[in-house]
């Protein structure tokens, strides 16, 4: 899955990330479980690529790769590593391919650790979501709910320090993957359970479809020209 095209011609120059090919998975093994034969052949290629970007050393995932295929770090964002993870529970939690599970199970174990380390609420957002799958079919593995427990912890606390009636969101402003804030504390107040999880994930959920509605009720996404609380509310 290479990163980008121009319009719909493919863009070599910026060759592949970890981020498009763990998406790529996501919608493979979504279909695995919808039945479609193809999408197999799909989730191999791409957890293949996940593999290849996991750097044992490190606990942690590359992420860019040119189109010669080398690897541009040793180490990628914390977004990457996060949705590496929610692509990895979501194979666990989904496929019915021993081959994929084996080789999912052996990854997300290896990299779950490391998602502690990291400082992006959306990093936490995609690894709850992961967890949230991965517990679906394994809901005995004490590690990947201490983790859960832990995460979404820091976006309840996270969320509690920055609302005011006004603005009632995570952060001082809004950016990219917002729904996956309340999506996640949503998912981990329904399993823990947590009700104040659950509360805080409605509330911002409610007032983040709030800000995003134009004046006639379509939906305003979240525009990329700077990332401020004015171009949220604009």
């Amino acid at each position: 899955m290479l990163q980008h095209a121009i319009f719909t011609v493919p863009n070599y120059r910026e060759g592949y990330t970890t981020d498009d090919n763990a998406r790529a998975l996501m919608v493979s093994a979504l279909l695995e479980a919808l039945g479609s034969g193809e999408a197999l052949e799909l989730a191999s290629r791409y957890l293949a690529f996940i593999w290849y970007a996991f750097n044992t050393e490190t606990g942690r995932f590359r992420n860019f790769m040119d189109y010669q295929r080398h690897w541009l770090e040793d180490g990628g964002s914390d977004d990457s590593h996060g949705r590496a993870l929610w692509a990895l529970g979501t194979v666990l939690g989904r496929s019915n391919a021993p081959a994929l599970q084996s080789m999912a199970g052996r990854m997300f174990e290896q990299a779950l650790p490391a998602i502690l380390e990291t400082t992006s609420p959306r990093a936490w957002a995609f690894a709850l979501i992961g967890i949230h799958e991965y517990l679906q079919r394994f809901a005995g593995d004490r590690h990947a709910s201490q983790v859960r427990e832990e995460l979404a912890g820091r976006l309840l606390t996270l969320y509690q320090n920055n609302r005011t009636d006004e603005w009632r969101w995570f952060e001082p402003g809004l950016t990219y993957c917002n729904a996956a804030l309340p999506h996640a504390l949503l998912m981990c107040g329904q399993s823990i359970p947590n009700e104040e999880m659950t509360a805080a994930g409605l509330e911002s959920l409610t007032w983040l479809t709030s800000v995003q509605r134009g004046a006639a009720g379509h939906f305003v996404p979240i525009g990329s020209n700077g990332f401020t609380n004015e171009t949220a509310n604009g």
